[in-house]
This record gives structure tokens, C-alpha cells and sequence, in this order.
């Protein structure tokens, strides 16, 4: 082959490998990394408890929010109240266990939806605790599983708001019955595993502790609004 022809051969040879290699589909680009913080659940609820006459029994009336309701667990369920006082006057009515004189609980749920409550879910509640109450949160799954938290807002001189992401609680089960925390598989110092989030059926609290009864100035809990940051699954 004469050197001319040889050229224009190998011309042609790197004339094809470029198209073949300006044909080569690009590689995609990297999928944009995930940052919880962005995707922060929205607000899945609030409840502001209405202002109802000093100490009394929670009834669909406390619960502002009418597309929630309400639940009350343990030995001292019917002392779980809705308290109201007209001073300080920027205190609204909020729920109260100090007429527990057994164990309680307080649960709320939406109608229509259950909580999704993996990822950065959280709950914030404006309250006030006394003595040595100190409040627990406390959830129901949807297969009726009830569990407590080992987070604890203690004790404050006022209210407060605090919030507590659901990431960082650890939890374990409850008797409803007693109203305590209970065994696992016979292991009492147990922690409860794998809890699966993604259908939770309620949100509530307790203070795993009696109150001081009616007309007294012992300790006690108190809850006067609470959100919850989660996303919602519709009930089939």
C-alpha cells in the first residue's frame, strides 16, 4: 500500500473512533445526595386544648382539633383532666395529671391517617411539670403495641417548650393494666428493637408516676399545646 493511501486509511480509522467515542452515551450524572435535614416531615398536627372550667374530665370538648381524638390509659385513667385557669392570663387550658392518684396515660390520634414517624420526626409540647414529675413520651403502634420513651422533661419554675426527635428515643413496652413499663420476653432491663415506626397509631404522654389528687400542690404533669412532625399514611 502506497504511503498516501495508508494515511488516508488511518485517517479514517481515527475519524471512527472519535464518532464512536462522541456516540458513547455520557455518564449519568451522580444522584444528589440526601440530606435529612432538607426533608424535614412536616407538621402533621397540633392540638391547643380548649379552655374549659377548672378540672375536668377530658372529653371530646378539651380537643380543639376535630379531626383528632383521644385515648386514656392505666388505673388512673379517669382522673386524666382538662384544667383551665383564668390566671396567668396568658395560660390556656392544658391537661393535667395531678387528679391521677394511680398511674395514667394520654393519648392522641388523627382520624383519618396514621404518623410515619421514621426520619427526623418530632414532637413539640409546651409544659410544666411539678415535684418529681417528669414526662414520657408515649406512643401506640398500629397493631395496638404501647410504648414509652426514656426521654423525660423534668420539672421547670414555668412552662416550657422543648421538642423531642424521635430518632434519639429509646423505648420499651407498657403494661396498660399497671400503666408501668414492662418486661420483654421475660428480660426486665430490656429495651424494646426494631421498632417499626412507619404506622404509629397514637402519640401521647405519661409521667409513669401518680399524681398528688384534687386540691393539692403536689407534683404533677401538665401539657398545654403539643405539634407533631410527622408524615401522614392514610387508614385503608
Amino acid at each position: 500500500m502506497n504511503r498516501p493511501a495508508a494515511a488516508f486509511n488511518l485517517a479514517l480509522l481515527l475519524i471512527s473512533i472519535a464518532g464512536a467515542q462522541a456516540g458513547a452515551a455520557a455518564p449519568a450524572p451522580a444522584a444528589p445526595r440526601y440530606v435529612p435535614e432538607d426533608n424535614r416531615p412536616p407538621l402533621a398536627f397540633r392540638e391547643d386544648f380548649s379552655n374549659e372550667p377548672n378540672e375536668t374530665p377530658v372529653t371530646m370538648a378539651s380537643i380543639t382539633n376535630k379531626a383528632l381524638g383521644f385515648s386514656l390509659y392505666g388505673p388512673g385513667a379517669n382522673g386524666v383532666a382538662k384544667t383551665f385557669h383564668a390566671s396567668p392570663k396568658d395560660e390556656t387550658g392544658f391537661i393535667w395529671s395531678g387528679a391521677c392518684t394511680q398511674l395514667c396515660g394520654f393519648g392522641l390520634h388523627m382520624n383519618n391517617a396514621y404518623l410515619d414517624m421514621r426520619e427526623l420526626s418530632k414532637v413539640t409540647w409546651h409544659t410544666k411539670q411539678t415535684g418529681f414529675h417528669q414526662l414520657r413520651l408515649m406512643i401506640k403502634l398500629a397493631g395496638g403495641r404501647l410504648l414509652v420513651g426514656d426521654k423525660v422533661v423534668g420539672a421547670s419554675t414555668d412552662w416550657q417548650v422543648t421538642d423531642v426527635v424521635i430518632q434519639d428515643v429509646h423505648w420499651r413496652d407498657v403494661d396498660t393494666k399497671t400503666m408501668n413499663d414492662s418486661s420483654i420476653n421475660g428480660n426486665a432491663a430490656a429495651w424494646a428493637e426494631n421498632v417499626d415506626l412507619s404506622k404509629v397509631e397514637e402519640v401521647g404522654w405519661t409521667d409513669l408516676q401518680a399524681g398528688s389528687g384534687h386540691g393539692t400542690t403536689g407534683g404533677s404533669s401538665r401539657v398545654n399545646w403539643i405539634e407533631v412532625y410527622a408524615r401522614t399514611v392514610p387508614r385503608n
